[in-house]
Parts: C-alpha cells; structure tokens; sequence
C-alpha cells in the first residue's frame, strides 16, 4: 500500500471523479521528485519510486487519488500495469 504522496500544487482533478471516468497518463518513474502536472486533457506523473513489484503503480494511484479528492481504492489500473503509459478508471 503506497503512502500518501507529500505533494503541494496537484492539479484539480475533482472534475474527472465520475463512476466510469477513464484517466489516461503518461508517468516517468524514478524520478527526482514527484509531481503531476495537466496540459490540456494530458496528464503527467513523475513519481519517485522504482518500477518494480507494482511499486510505481501504487504510487501514481495514490498521486492521483489526492488530486482527485478520492480514496485510492476507487481507482483501478485498467492498461498499462508494465508500460508509461497508464489508464486508470474511477470506480465511484
């Protein structure tokens, strides 16, 4: 279970937490420190951990969880578990 992320200035994601909403992302792991950042409808997620054992996943749910507003169980990888880029769905 991944900690919640100490980040100050997440974007706003309150929008995106609708049952249903597919959030697709591109994440860099291993990162020098973690942030997420929205251009347009793309979302960026650097995270500082290492992408072994589901670890960098984890970490990125819990990132977005806290943007989001919602607890990380509401949100499920749907693509994605072993490549950059990710989609996560908002379970409700």
């Amino acid at each position: 279970m991944a900690k919640k992320p100490k980040i100050r200035d997440l974007p706003d994601l309150s929008d995106l937490a609708r049952p249903g909403t597919e959030i697709a992302l591109r994440v860099t792991p291993k990162a020098a420190r973690t942030s997420l950042t929205r251009e347009g409808d793309s979302l960026r997620a650097t995270v500082t951990v290492v992408p072994e054992n589901g670890k960098a996943n984890a970490a990125v749910q819990a990132l977005l969880a806290a943007a989001m507003g919602v607890a990380p169980s509401r949100l499920e990888i749907r693509r994605g578990q072993t490549a950059r880029d990710k989609v996560f769905v908002f379970l409700g």
